[in-house]
């Protein structure tokens, strides 16, 4: 599945916010009230940083899953599945607002289920973030047959979540899906047979680091 994610490097959902304040930047500097001009040059810089989306390149190789998101890891651990209710090893990467914040499907496969859940807007670093914050969840299944289940979370900052993924859809590994707005995390639960590649403090990169591995 190919859709149109970015323009000139920048996701599109960030194009309008930009302009906005690109446009209130020259607005101000019109007006000749510098202060108001250079905080919202700044605002302009920021929101260009956070909506930045580089290529990648996804390494090949069978039984490799890679990180859906730019960030930490913050947490390794037996968790249950949202969707399975299974219990099974999860990766949670926190994403800071400094942070390449596109979602990419950490392996290719088949979209076969989609959730959303209302909830709070907690900081996405503490562990109750999995449970009681605003997130999204999707299943993937690969060509094994194994499901996969990654769940964006919104945080303390972030106020939306962005889907573009569909049931049914076909995806190749490191595709963008989504994105989150200003601060989130996300958590890959591994099907059975994967164990993770990274340790907690681990930087990876969404689309080019490998979180996990699968083991005979």
């Amino acid at each position: 599945m190919c859709k149109s994610f970015n323009a000139f490097g920048i996701a599109l959902d960030g194009l309008p916010i930009i302009g906005v304040l690109a446009l209130a930047t020259l607005v101000m500097a019109f007006l000749r009230w510098p202060w108001l001009a250079v905080f919202f040059l700044l605002a302009t810089a920021f929101t260009v940083n956070f909506f930045r989306d580089p290529e990648r390149i996804a390494p090949d190789g069978p039984g490799l899953a890679i990180s859906p998101a730019d960030g930490k890891v913050v947490k390794i651990s037996e968790m249950e599945d949202p969707l399975t209710g299974e219990t099974r090893t999860a990766v949670c990467i926190f994403m800071n607002v400094f942070n390449v914040h596109v979602n990419r499907v950490p392996v290719s496969g088949k979209i076969s289920k989609i959730k959303y859940i209302e909830g709070k807007f907690i900081n996405a670093s503490f562990d109750k973030a999995s449970t009681d914050n605003e997130r999204n969840l999707i299943q993937i299944t690969d060509g094994d047959g194994a499901t996969w289940t990654v769940v964006q979370i919104a945080g303390l900052i972030a106020r939306r979540i962005v889907c573009r993924a569909e049931v049914g859809e076909e995806y190749a590994r490191g595709q963008r899906y989504g994105l989150i707005k200003f601060g989130s995390r996300v958590d890959v639960y591994l099907p059975r047979g994967y164990h993770p590649a990274v340790t907690i403090g681990r930087n990876v990169l969404a689309g080019q680091s490998v979180i996990a591995e699968k083991q005979d």
